[in-house]
């Protein structure tokens, strides 16, 4: 099933509207491809066989229903973004992430997520036995897909291979992963989602709003209006229930919006008119205190 939090999705409000880009991350619910879960087949990991990889060609807006299982999953694509919207935590939130080919999402043995193809996709899934997850990972976290990582990924894929893989040279390989997801550098890109069963339907509605138009520059008191919630009960809401200010939130959103733009090479001031800025200074500025280095720096290193 789809997640649908109204039968109207809100519309970003109407004073705010500035038609010059259509946001990567908006999907149509009604075109949306479902792909069934549960078909793992030969790709269930083992103690034995800690690491399976899977590959898939997947179109845009493609969309894996919601499910869990009793193993991690690392969800990478070596071509194209990735959202994917996962558990995180004992309180049930969830938490969603833009994922481009330089970054990969690890996925907690037994946490609840789904996955949607923004952009037709080389989708390669990484199941990994429970009993492989590095110590204190106990949750879902954006991890930076090295150079060696990414092409130990390759070389374990069956499908990519004109020769059988060996069972020794499996074994290396999986443990050549195992140990470059541990020592690999993470990043925090998740933007918090209000729970889809008990969360206030209102604030969904809103990050669902906001997270397909990035770009616009409604206030907080606008998009509260779309929802016929006040502005002093939607800032109460967004601390209650995400932990955040609708400002904090809304940086998480631009964050998880900017990074694949600027992976795919476009120029830092496309990245920031389409992330709602003005100002290109505005934007890097930012970027760089929420980030740690200027945009510029992942088109040069990042970029494909």
């Amino acid at each position: 099933m789809i997640h649908r939090i109204s039968d109207k999705p809100i519309k970003p409000p109407r004073q705010a509207l500035r038609p010059v880009h259509r946001p990567m991350t908006r999907v149509a619910a009604a075109s949306l491809q479902l792909i069934p879960v549960g078909d793992t087949g030969n790709f269930t990991p083992s103690p034995a066989r800690p690491v399976c990889v899977r590959s898939r060609s997947l179109l845009a807006d493609t969309h894996f229903e919601p499910h869990s299982h009793a193993w991690a999953q690392l969800a990478y694509c070596a071509t194209g973004v990735l959202q994917v919207t996962a558990e995180s935590g004992t309180e049930g939130r969830e938490i969603s992430y833009i994922v481009p080919p330089s970054r990969a999402v690890w996925i907690a043995p037994g946490a609840r997520h789904h996955v949607t193809v923004l952009e037709a996709a080389e989708f390669r899934t990484l199941y990994i036995d429970a009993s492989a997850t590095p110590p204190g990972w106990s949750g879902c976290r954006v991890l930076v897909v090295s150079p060696l990582l990414r092409e130990s990924i390759h070389a374990l894929d069956t499908s990519a291979i004109e020769r059988p893989l060996t069972a020794p040279r499996e074994q290396l390989l999986s443990g050549l992963v195992l140990d470059e997801l541990a020592h690999a550098d993470t990043q925090a890109l998740g933007v918090p989602m209000p729970h889809p069963q008990t969360g206030d339907k209102r604030l969904r509605a809103l990050c669902e709003a906001v997270l397909r138009s990035p770009a616009e520059r409604a206030t907080l008191a606008e998009w509260a209006a779309a929802t016929g919630a006040s502005e002093r009960t939607v800032a109460r809401l967004f601390r209650d229930e995400l932990g955040l200010s609708y400002q904090q939130w809304r940086q998480q959103a631009i964050l998880a919006h900017a990074l694949p733009l600027l992976t795919r090479g476009q120029p830092v001031s496309a990245v920031a008119a389409a992330s709602g800025y003005a100002s290109d200074s505005a934007f890097s500025a930012m970027f760089k205190a929420a980030m740690g280095q200027p945009p510029s720096h992942f088109q040069s290193k990042n970029g494909l």
